[in-house]
């Protein structure tokens, strides 16, 4: 049965089970590779995207669970995912790189959500994201340089 994801604003037509996992329907459907497979239960992160602005891990969330939402992906573009792009460059951020679009989606989640986080707020938001590397201080590091990024263009 057809079903209509909208992903990054455009709309795509697939034809897949109500259960397959959004994972895979983003990468191996639509395919939108940005989003990475990690530990395929939802504990690592990796598959990291915002449905309706919610940080979800996309390896165990169905794709019926998507249908008439908005989904965000590494692909896709916000405010504050452009500002948090520029500040992991700044500040070579990725080691492997493996996680860091998971964690690009889960830093865009917590400066929607907190305009100005402290480290506090930071470790919280981004305890769900494991990074192999522990690029960790770098990341924090980053988040705080893209909320200067965001307030110098204001």
């Amino acid at each position: 049965m057809s079903k209509i994801l909208s992903i990054n604003g455009k709309s795509y037509t697939i034809d897949v089970q109500d259960d397959m996992p959004i994972l895979w329907a983003i990468r191996d459907i639509v395919g939108l590779t940005g989003t990475k497979f990690g530990c395929g239960v939802g504990q690592c992160g990796a598959c990291s995207v915002l449905i309706d602005g919610v940080l979800i891990k996309s390896c165990s969330v169905p794709v019926s669970y998507a249908i008439g939402k908005e989904i965000l992906t590494i692909e896709g573009t916000s405010d504050n995912l452009v500002f948090l792009q520029q500040a992991w460059n700044d500040g070579n951020v990725p080691q492997c790189g493996y996680c860091q679009s998971g964690q690009l989606i889960a830093a865009t989640s917590l400066l929607d959500t907190i305009e100005n986080p402290t480290d506090e707020d930071i470790d919280t938001a981004m305890s769900g994201n494991i990074c192999r590397c522990g690029t960790y201080s770098r990341i924090r590091k980053a988040i705080h340089k893209a909320v200067a990024l965001k307030n110098e263009s204001i």
